[in-house]
Order: structure tokens, then sequence, then C-alpha cells
């Protein structure tokens, strides 16, 4: 003999000999040999395992007290007690005891893969193995496949998608501004000098769906595109155009790069030259070049300003000649510098410094033609 309780929250079935008998309500009961009582909660799903769903809903006491969902393949029903969401049910045949809870069901079609706004809400509820989800960048575009089929372009955001009997993919496109770099293209002048220029170009893409499905790699061909250019532009012209004229060939490229883009669904917003290597030789005698070109701009602007200086002194000296107050003004400035550059001054008989200092330069100067020539002793 056994004793089974049945609580508040559960209800009991009694098998005798391995039938089902009879709903059990809350209670100790007691069995004997073969007899069975098996518990159920009244929160969750009806299942027995002593016997299947069909056979206790035959009883018209337990079919009185529950409520039953069917779900059908490629459905799943979202189920609410009491308003409040419970939980997602598979395929297969379901049952729930009403008593003190009122239970809902809602059918959802998984063969339309996407989830509706409605169910969205409970996104974080429902197991993630039963659903996907896409997300997309606000500077994205991603194209969304139905088994293997391009349904539509989505923008960005975060879409759900059921994990049913259509199988959903999707792949993102960027779509800002991007770099595309041609780096170290070895390409041959008209004049056999090699050169390696390299080249950058900004795009953006403009069509994200037929530039996957009508196009083999865009960035790929843009970038064999630009080399074309490069080596159809540098092979008909020599050196010293490509160097005077790197503007014009930034122009040249850019034009055939835009030409080729509208073909690829792509947008050229700029393109540029970023540098052009030459070989070593040709760049040390362009250096010797560049340096004698830099000395004789240099000795020119020494020479004129050699000529500028002789003539100021020429302009001064003339003034001077003119002007006894300026040149007496002239002398007392020279008098000042030296005065600068004595430490002491001893001076014999009467009269003032400044008209001694300027007896004794007089005296000197009458002595000699030079006043370079003669030194003045204090």
């Amino acid at each position: 003999m056994t004793t089974t309780t049945i609580n508040e929250n559960q209800r009991g079935l009694m098998f005798r000999r391995g039938r089902f008998e009879r709903l059990l309500e809350p209670g100790r009961y007691r069995v004997f040999g073969s007899d069975a009582v098996e518990a159920l909660a009244l929160d969750e799903p009806i299942s027995s395992a002593f016997c299947p769903l069909e056979t206790l809903l035959a009883d018209e006491t337990i079919a009185g007290l529950t409520d039953t969902v069917r779900v059908a393949d490629g459905q799943l029903a979202l189920h609410f007690a009491d308003g409040i969401f419970a939980g997602v049910l598979k395929p297969g045949k379901y049952a729930f005891f009403h008593i003190g809870t009122h239970h809902e069901f809602r059918i959802v079609d998984t063969s339309e893969p996407e989830i509706d706004p409605e169910t969205r809400k409970y996104i974080d509820k429902i197991p993630s193995s039963l659903y996907l989800t896409v997300s997309v960048a606000e500077y994205e575009k991603a194209r969304l496949y139905y088994d293997n089929r391009l349904v539509r372009l989505l923008d960005g955001g975060v879409y759900y998608f059921w994990n049913g009997s259509v199988r959903v993919g999707a792949d993102r496109t960027d779509m800002r501004l991007t770099q595309l770099t041609v780096n170290g293209q070895e390409l041959l002048t008209s004049d056999k000098v090699t050169l390696r220029v390299s080249f950058i170009c900004n795009y953006r893409i403009i069509d994200p769906v037929k530039a996957l499905c009508e196009v083999d790699d865009f960035r790929e061909q843009l970038h064999v595109a630009a080399q074309l250019a490069l080596r159809d532009y540098v092979g008909r012209r020599t050196l010293d155009d490509i160097l005077q004229q790197k503007e014009q060939l930034s122009e040249y490229v850019g034009e055939r790069l835009a030409e080729r883009a509208k073909r690829l669904y792509v947008e050229i917003s700029d393109a540029g030259v970023k540098d052009i290597i030459l070989p070593g030789e040709i760049r040390d005698i362009m250096n010797t070049v560049l340096m004698a070109e830099k000395r004789a701009q240099a000795n020119v602007i020494t020479r004129r300003e050699e000529v500028a200086s002789t003539r100021s002194l020429l302009n001064t000296a003339k003034l001077m000649d003119e002007n006894r107050t300026l040149y007496r003004l002239k002398e007392l400035e020279h008098i000042e510098k030296i005065c600068e550059q004595v430490g002491s001054i001893t001076l014999n008989g009467s009269g003032d410094i400044l008209t001694q200092l300027s007896a004794l330069l007089n005296k000197n100067r009458k002595e000699s033609s030079d006043p370079l020539d003669n030194d003045i002793d204090f």
C-alpha cells in the first residue's frame, strides 16, 4: 500500500490495473497493488506517463475542466494564461486545466517567415532556437532571401524570422563612402622609363541589388578598370609630361572610372594620384637637376640683394654730401657706436668730450683720404 498527496495546485489521475479510472481532487489517497495515482500540475500541459492525452480528454470531467489547442505542422501557438504570455507551443495537441486560470492560444503560421510586430513584443520570452535575428546597421542595406530567392531590401534595424519550413538568409552591403586604393602599379612611359604609380578613388554603391545580382565582384572590376586607365595614360606620355601634368592624369583616370562605375552600379565621388615613385637612377638625376636650379636661383637672389644694398649706400652718400646736418648726425651715430665698444676714454686738454672727439676725427680725416686706414688713439 502506498499513500499519495494531491496538493491544491494539482489534480490527480487514478489508474486501476493500468487503466485510467477517474480524476482526483486535492487530498491524500492510498492505493494497493498495481493501482497508481499520478499528480498533474495545474499550470503545465496535461501529460500522463500511463496513457495518451486523447484517453484523458475522453473523460467528461477532464474535458469540462480543460482548454485544448491543436497546433499543425508549419504552425506555432502563442500561449497566454490570464492574458500574460506563457510560452510557445510547437506542433501537437495540448490541454490545460482552466481551474482558476483562463488560457488563450494564438496560432502563428511559420510558412510566412517574418515575425509580425504583435509577436515581436514577446520575442525575449521565445526560445532563440525558434527564430532567426537579422541586424542591419544604419549605414547598411541587407538583401533578404527566402529559399535563396531574393525577396526585398532591408533598411537599418533589427528583424526577426521564424525557423520554419522556409529557409531565410540575408547578406549586408555597406552603403558608406568607401576608398579603393591601387597600390604601386609599375608602368612604362613612352620614353621607356618605369614608374610606380599609386591611385585612390572614393565610391559608394547606388544599387546593392543589381550590384550583387548582375555584377561579379564589382570592387575587383573597379580595381582592374583603374589599372587599365593608368596604363593607357602613362604609356602614351613622356616622364616630363606626366610629372608636369599630374592633375590631367587624375582627371583622365577619374573619367574612365566614372564611365565604368555606371555599369557596376556604383558612383565615383572623387579620384586622384596618390604618389609617383621614380627609379633610383632617375630620382638621383632629378635631385641633381633640382639642386642646380635652386643654387642658380639663390645666386640670382644674392646678386639682386647686393645691387639693392649698393644702390642704398649710394643714395645715402649723396644725401650726406648734399646735407651737412645729415652728415653731422651720421658722424655722431658712428661716434656713439665707437663709444659702445670702448671701456674707458682719457682726454687731455680743455673742452667737452664730444667736441674733442669730433676734432680728432676731423684731424684724422685731413691726414688720410681713407679713414679706415688710420687708427684713432684714445
